[in-house]
């Protein structure tokens, strides 16, 4: 019987694409896997995944996407606004979906391991009354694992909010972590997704392993502190992880498809070598007016060459992050009167989306100020492009330290305690980013890891070693 893996994605476009991309490195080593990815439906549209997963489908037949049904939320959660416990919720009562696409799968193939994203953790149940051996796939870095594998051990130190500390977390093999800076689902102890983050932590030492989108290079003390079990209680057996990073994504065109070269990529073609600072946030980070146009401000006065993503503030009400489809921006309307008049031989706006993978990768591209998502950060590295960290949801405040004080290749913008950054703040970051002593060394250190991510996939690397080690151990499970 032919061998297989099946994929378990949670829905939000960035773990997705991990996910896919997850799938691709796995049948370029292994053709003969067939890889079936199982597809949630949300209760909200993070993004349109549907194009996205027609071009995969349509490039790599091989992979195999399997729609489960669509599952009813109770009424109380569907109008709430906090997309972290939708999307447990949902995938909580997506385990019969779950379990019915394993058993239809395994009809007809020898199903090798179940993997999972971390927010579908849930389902690691289903695969084990299955005999299936379930893996998870954690598609941020393993500081951040090694946060959620302490997470439990934090949680039992204190009965306060972490929100309220005002403490310093030591977690080991990461730098000290202020309690507000803790990812952004569990700084309140009585939200839902605070208790979903909490159980779905307990459940990593139940799988047959972790597989993280890092290199040893890039994360050497986090990877040691886990792989030597400090994350986890005494007696509590941490499972192997297999760090088989830099995955990027190889596919980023809006709605797959289509040959036309961007506009913007047309635009740095006739831009300095090293000039150009990229300023992306992300498929769900949205700002307000007030903060676009302090943006744009700041950019003005810095006197720098800039491409910057816009899209449109979020709706009254809304936290900041897009969980309904959005709209192209009016840029007149958005950004200072005459702004764009006036950098239009030095910038260029985009509206909504650009291809970030080849802007990073442009010549012309000397600094990226971005949100701190790890498959962006990874991006950037690879990219050998250094980061001005503006965290805006979910780890990325995390990260940023991460980023900033371990793997030194960011500069942090500096936002008031509402979150709020100056256009004085913009043009000071962004100016020091391009041209200052502290920009020039953490341009170095990125393009030191760019040549060390490579390292990492080519035979002998640590992430191709890491990777031949889960192969061989699935095969014995023919």
């Amino acid at each position: 019987m032919e061998a297989a893996i099946v994929l378990y994605p949670s829905p939000p476009i960035g773990h997705l694409v991990a996910m896919v991309e997850l799938g691709r490195l796995i049948l370029t080593r292994h053709p003969s896997l067939s890889i079936h990815i199982l597809i949630t439906t949300p209760p909200y549209r993070a993004d349109d995944t549907a194009k996205y997963i027609a071009s995969v489908s349509t490039t790599n037949p091989s992979l195999i996407f399997h729609h489960l049904s669509t599952v009813s939320l109770p009424p109380s959660l569907t109008s709430s606004s906090n997309h972290e416990s939708l999307t447990f919720e949902i995938l909580r009562l997506n385990n019969p979906n779950v379990r019915q696409a394993l058993l239809s799968i395994s009809t007809n193939f020898s199903v090798r391991a179940f993997v999972l994203d971390f927010f579908c953790a849930m389902g690691l149940s289903v695969a084990a009354d299955l005999n299936i051996p379930g893996y998870f796939f954690f598609t941020s870095g393993a500081a951040c694992l090694a946060s959620f594998l302490y997470f439990p051990t934090l949680h039992n130190t204190t009965d306060k909010s972490f929100k309220d500390l005002n403490a310093l977390f030591s977690i080991p093999g990461v730098p000290p972590v202020p309690s507000s800076d803790m990812a952004k689902p569990i700084l309140d102890r009585n939200d839902m997704a605070y208790q979903c983050f909490l159980e779905n932590s307990k459940q990593f030492p139940k799988s047959a392993g972790i597989i993280i989108n890092t290199y040893e290079s890039l994360e050497p003390r986090a990877i040691r502190a886990i792989s030597d079990g400090l994350c986890l209680p005494e007696n509590v057996p941490t499972p192997p992880i297999y760090c088989i990073g830099p995955l990027i994504i190889a596919h980023n065109k809006k709605g797959g498809g289509g040959h036309d070269v961007p506009e913007c990529l047309t635009w740095l073609d006739s831009q300095p070598s090293g000039s150009v600072v990229f300023l992306c946030f992300g498929s769900l980070g949205l700002f307000s007016k007030k903060q676009l146009q302090e943006i744009a401000i700041g950019l003005e006065r810095s006197g720098l060459r800039f491409l910057w993503v816009v899209r449109n503030p979020p709706a009254e009400n809304n936290t900041g992050v897009a969980i309904t489809e959005q709209p192209d921006p009016e840029l007149e309307s958005l950004l200072p009167d005459g702004f764009l008049g006036r950098t239009k031989n030095r910038g260029l706006v985009v509206k909504s989306w650009a291809p970030q993978v080849a802007v990073l990768n442009h010549e012309s591209v000397g600094g990226f100020v971005c949100h701190c998502g790890w498959n962006s950060v990874l991006e950037a590295v690879c990219a050998g492009v250094p980061i001005v960290a503006w965290p805006l949801y979910a780890e990325q405040r995390f990260n940023r330290i991460l980023l900033v004080e371990e793997i030194k290749i960011a500069l942090t913008m500096d936002e008031s305690e509402d979150g709020f950054v100056s256009c004085d703040v913009v043009e000071k970051r962004v100016r020091e980013l391009m041209d200052s002593e502290e920009g020039d060394s953490v341009r170095k250190r990125t393009k030191a890891l760019q040549s060390e991510a490579h390292a990492a996939l080519i035979e002998g690397g640590s992430s191709r070693v890491a990777l031949t080690e889960l192969f061989e151990k699935w095969n014995q499970l023919g």
